[in-house]
């Protein structure tokens, strides 16, 4: 017990969700979760447990063809959990327990969500809790609808609960079978529309959400949610053009897909037959992702904004601001530290599937790792081909966009800053 509260919080989130992963594997290899008659490798039933605790969506094995309705019920609490969060979770079971929260377990939900301070959190986590049961249950009786036309009362309910259950916690998973995901259903308003709203309010974040429904007001939000508002709406146009004009699909698939790929991952249309236009737009808007202390992952709409600000004051000798506020230094600066590493992670991963899937084309695989970095769960549909070495480091790839680079990378930091400065000297740079 005291070896986990020297643990700094970065240690503890990605222990957490390491340790979900590895019991929600452990259950979904056993032959009590599968159908009759079908065998699946440990190797598959991590990937499906990391693909849902990430809330990618990414499958090696089709859900409803491999997993019998406990399995399934197994992949869809896999979901919920990583799409709040493990301390989320965590926090809300001893408020249902009604045990206190100490100020450790505030720390670990404040670290988690991204806050800057833990006044407020308890009451936070309830609205969560409220936010996602709301926002859930309306899904599920709209889902419901379209469903119930297609398959019998029970198993309709079930696809509805599973499916609203992944759009609002952005996890491209779907229990249909045979791997069509959404196929089926590019054409249908209601269900298209019922996703989409699902996946940008689960995207947004709790604390924006929070904000607009209390507040009103777009000039009396804070910063940060006139930043998330502004890019998550820059970036569902900007997406629903391009892939209109690149692509032969639909308005309604051009902005399925617009919001789909900033990491839900449901699919209406077949990607392998996509232009490589089209690919590279999703590809960006993937790499970008959802906002802060949300269900989805990338390098956040925030991060985004203020590297395009930078930019900008940089080449235009002005202050990084944005809405009558400066932006500080430090926020700039991790910004660019989360895009490195970011595309670090990409830039290595993909090297590494060129080498042991020399089969594949390099959009392909780009695609694929993007895919899993963003924790989206797009893709070319090669993921079942892979091999177990090529899995394991997609499931590396998902784990590091769920749990955030910058998390991942402070987890070797054992001793605190130097003291030692030394003196400056300048060198050309560009």
């Amino acid at each position: 017990m005291n070896f986990f509260k020297r643990m700094n919080p970065g240690r503890l989130i990605a222990l957490g969700f390491a340790s979900v992963i590895l019991l929600g594997a452990l259950i979904l290899y056993l032959p009590f979760s599968h159908n009759p008659g079908i065998d699946v490798t440990f190797m598959d039933a991590l990937f499906t447990s990391t693909s849902a605790v990430c809330v990618t969506g990414l499958i090696a094995v089709d859900t409803y063809d491999t997993y019998n309705v406990f399995g399934q019920i197994v992949v869809a609490l896999l979901i919920q959990i990583g799409g709040l969060g493990v301390t989320s979770m965590g926090v809300g079971f001893m408020l249902l327990a009604r045990r206190k929260v100490d100020i450790r377990d505030r720390i670990l939900v404040k670290e988690a969500l991204n806050l800057d301070s833990v006044k407020g959190v308890v009451k936070l986590v309830k609205s969560i809790l409220l936010m996602t049961l709301c926002f859930e249950g309306l899904g599920a009786i709209l889902s419901f609808i379209v469903f119930s036309q297609d398959y019998p009362l029970p198993r309709a309910i079930g696809i509805s609960l599973f499916h609203t259950v992944a759009a609002f916690n952005n996890s491209g998973f779907d229990n249909l079978g045979g791997f069509r995901n959404l196929l089926d259903y590019k054409s249908n308003i209601l269900l298209n529309l019922t996703t989409c709203g699902l996946i940008i309010f689960g995207g947004l974040g709790f604390v924006v959400i929070k904000e607009i429904i209390h507040k009103r007001s777009f000039k009396k939000l804070s910063l940060h949610s006139k930043v998330v508002i502004t890019m998550s709406v820059g970036l569902l146009l900007a997406g629903t053009l391009l892939l209109k004009l690149t692509e032969e699909i639909s308005w309604l698939g051009a902005f399925f897909f617009s919001t789909s790929a900033r990491t839900a991952g449901f699919s209406t249309y077949n990607i392998g037959n996509f232009t490589s236009a089209g690919l590279f737009i999703i590809i960006i808007l993937m790499f970008i992702g959802a906002s802060p202390g949300s269900t989805g992952g990338g390098i956040k709409t925030t991060t985004a904004f203020t590297l395009f600000k930078s930019a900008y004051s940089t080449s235009t000798n002005k202050h990084c601001s944005a809405f009558k506020r400066k932006i500080p230094a430090d926020t700039v600066a991790k910004a660019y530290l989360i895009s490195f590493l970011a595309m670090c992670v990409v830039c290595l991963n993909t090297m590494l599937l060129c080498v042991l899937e020399p089969e594949y084309t390099f959009m392909q695989l780009l695609f694929e790792v993007v895919s899993g970095f963003g924790t989206v769960g797009l893709s070319m549909g090669i993921t079942p081909d892979l091999n177990p070495v090529s899995e394991f480091i997609i499931i590396i790839t998902m784990f590091i966009g769920r749990v955030g680079p910058l998390t991942i990378a402070s987890l070797w930091s054992v001793r605190p800053k130097s003291s030692v400065c030394y003196s400056e000297e300048t060198m050309t740079i560009g």
